[in-house]
């Protein structure tokens, strides 16, 4: 069988972010993807209206259907919602209910790209930091990591969640500039060495793109399930994401303000 990536995410009614984006991404990265359902949104692929959470008893009892059954070679987590959640997959790692050295891609989802709140923000801001010890990579955008450092600056936030106890830290940009170019970089912690590990400038595509964090997350979990080292895995998932993107769905073709709209997410 192929490795498993268990995934802790929300579920996107409109197909695309959360669970169906993990899914898919995961799958085209040739891992297989489970799911432990965080919470159930209400959303479209332009805005967020509502959610409510599941019980973190639940969401561990998902889990721990899948770890006690199949072959789990790395974990994701999206949206995860309360400050329970985040304490229960906390424990998941600290109790060893997820195997040691087990590549932990963690996605800091705090609000939707599409507009919408998930969650308390400021609450789960606190929360997030018990889970970076065990991350072998985060992945915020450039919003995200503000709001979880309160650093303006991206490559000394970056360098804070290191610092905090992040093995990685890759920083997308897209939310920062209109520039013709997107850069992305990766920080590593090396036994307290933090460094620039990895950098690279993606084409700016017109519109937005709904879930494009989520699927991007979800592949470098795919590739670590599969045993490819960190900066190979990001390599290969940015190759991907930009690929996938050139061929998005748009919601509303007719529309002739259509690429203004965030764009459906398939592939």
């Amino acid at each position: 069988m192929r490795p498993t990536v268990l995934c802790f995410s929300g579920l996107d009614p409109s197909g695309g972010a959360g669970l169906q984006a993990d899914i898919e991404a995961i799958g085209q990265a040739g891992a297989f993807a489970s799911v432990a359902c965080t919470a159930i949104t209400v959303q479209s692929s332009q805005q967020v209206f509502g959610f409510e959470a599941c019980s973190a008893d639940l969401v561990k009892a998902q889990a721990m259907a899948v770890l006690n059954d199949l072959p789990v070679k790395a974990i994701k987590s999206g949206m995860l919602g309360t400050t329970d959640n985040i304490e229960m997959l906390s424990a998941l790692f600290a109790d060893g209910m997820i195997a040691k050295g087990t590549p932990y891609v963690l996605d800091p989802v705090l609000v939707a790209n599409s507009g919408g709140s998930l969650g308390d923000k400021a609450t789960l801001v606190g929360a997030f930091t018990k889970l970076l010890p065990y991350a072998s990579i985060v992945t915020p955008n450039s919003h995200e990591l503000r709001d979880l450092t309160g650093i303006d600056d991206l490559h000394l936030g970056a360098k804070q969640l290191c610092q905090q106890g992040a093995k990685a830290v890759l920083v997308k940009t897209s939310h920062d500039s209109q520039a013709q170019g997107i850069e992305q970089f990766l920080y590593v912690n090396d036994d307290n060495n933090v460094r620039l590990s990895y950098t690279a400038i993606l084409p700016r595509l017109t519109g937005e793109y709904h879930g494009s964090g989520c699927s991007l997350a979800s592949f470098i979990a795919g590739r670590l399930a599969l045993g490819n080292s960190l900066p190979q895995a990001v390599q290969m998932a940015d190759i991907w994401i930009n690929q996938v993107l050139k061929v998005a769905d748009i919601p509303h073709p007719n529309n002739p303000t259509a690429q203004k709209i965030p764009k459906r997410f398939f592939y």
